[in-house]
């Protein structure tokens, strides 16, 4: 028996072809569909509509009533001729990411079926090897597993007074960590622009990086200003060192230099900080920090890893890099001298001549921490000993 639906007076302007779209799943490709109408015009709306989505029509004349009888065809035959299937929704499935994403894909999802003739977008982005991290999802669902709210994350309401001087040093260095943190910021979010939205899970997770900075920047400041004080001095060295990051062009390489380099030293110096601190709301700022910035040093490795995987010669690329950044900052002064001072004086925990010799030790023994941490990550990427002790030793004083 023949499939028969009734559109009664349904226009195809009031959704007449959501009921035939309906009918004609229930037909093979091939066989029709009657369909009956009792509306003004419906019969030449229906073949317009057919003639577009790549089905036959015909109409018959029975018992005084047109009938239309619609053959089931292949969509990819009218308004979808042409079109292009973009890869897979799930990235584990072979395929699924292209080496490469056209601009013709523009914005559609990963695994979507694209129209021929939609604008092509170009995203600078675009090849898979340069951005691409196969545990990209994973890293994604426990940063966001991961993120906490300033307002309750942290005993605002802590009660506690610093002697001026101690004040003076937590507000310091934490105007140096803000700015920081704000080249930590620009940095993926610049990046994020460039990225074709077809590796989505990499633009996943910039996008929760650059929520993470701005959340630093946020209880930094709020920590800086819980006692009615205004950020204290930021140098020009320090800025220089920052804005060579903002310059790289290279993906992959500015990820190396931002978070295998520096956002991987910034983490042992906001344990030192976490450890140092002279009272419970910089403690807590400083954990919670720290653990964002591990993620973005773990997704930073894991890039570089596979990117080096990939293309081995990559690594020379990254030590031209390192170099280059040091000569660049040759004739700065490297780090603040009063951030400097600042983490002795916390280290230290009094203002006396042991206290102070043995903060000035602890300072010295995180400089180290930061070298080896550093060599170790250099080592993991595939450098010999002697190469990442030589990198780790040209990397900028400002820490970052």
């Amino acid at each position: 028996m023949r499939a028969t639906i009734d559109i009664e007076d349904l226009g195809f302007d009031a959704g007449a072809h959501i009921l035939i779209k309906h009918g004609l799943q229930g037909v093979a490709k091939g066989e029709e569909l009657t369909v009956i109408g009792s509306g003004a015009g419906w019969q030449g709306e229906l073949a317009t509509w057919c003639r577009n989505q790549g089905h036959g029509c015909r109409m018959a004349e029975l018992d005084g009533r047109t009938l239309a009888y619609v053959l089931r065809g292949d969509a990819q035959a009218g308004r979808w001729r042409g079109a292009e299937r973009t890869g897979r929704a799930d990235p584990a499935l072979d395929g699924a990411v292209a080496e490469r994403a056209p601009a013709r894909w523009g914005l559609a999802a990963r695994g979507a079926t694209v129209e021929a003739g939609s604008p092509e977008m170009h995203f600078r982005l675009d090849q898979k090897s340069e951005v691409w991290v196969s545990r990209a999802a994973d890293l994604y669902a426990q940063a966001a597993a991961s993120q906490w709210d300033p307002a309750t994350a942290i005993d605002w309401h802590a009660d506690f007074t610093l002697p001026d001087m101690v004040e003076d040093a937590v507000v310091q260095v934490l105007t140096y960590m803000i700015e920081n943190e704000a080249a930590a910021l620009v940095v993926p979010a610049r990046f994020l622009g460039q990225l074709h939205p077809h590796f989505r899970e990499i633009q996943a997770v910039l996008a929760i990086q650059v929520a993470d900075e701005a959340r630093h920047i946020e209880v930094f400041t709020r920590r800086l200003r819980l006692k009615g004080r205004e950020p204290a001095l930021s140098t020009a060295g320090g800025q220089n060192s920052l804005k060579t990051l903002l310059d790289e062009p290279d993906f992959s390489i500015a990820e190396f230099l931002l978070s295998v380099l520096g956002e991987g030293t910034f983490v042992s110096l906001l344990h030192f900080l976490h450890l140092h601190a002279p009272d419970p709301v910089t403690r807590q700022v400083a954990r919670l920090a720290a653990r964002d910035e591990a993620r973005h040093v773990a997704f930073g490795m894991m890039h570089l890893q596979a990117r080096i995987e990939h293309e081995p010669a990559f690594l020379t690329r990254l030590a031209n890099a390192v170099q280059s950044r040091n000569d660049a900052l040759s004739g700065t002064s490297g780090l603040n001298e009063e951030v400097f001072d600042a983490l002795i004086l916390l280290a230290a925990g009094e203002l006396t001549p042991a206290a102070i010799a043995a903060g000035y030790l602890r300072v010295q023994a995180l400089m180290v921490d930061m070298a080896e941490g550093r060599q170790a990550r250099l080592e993991k990427l595939g450098f010999d000993k002697t190469a990442a002790q030589q990198l780790s030793a040209l990397h900028t004083r400002n820490f970052m």
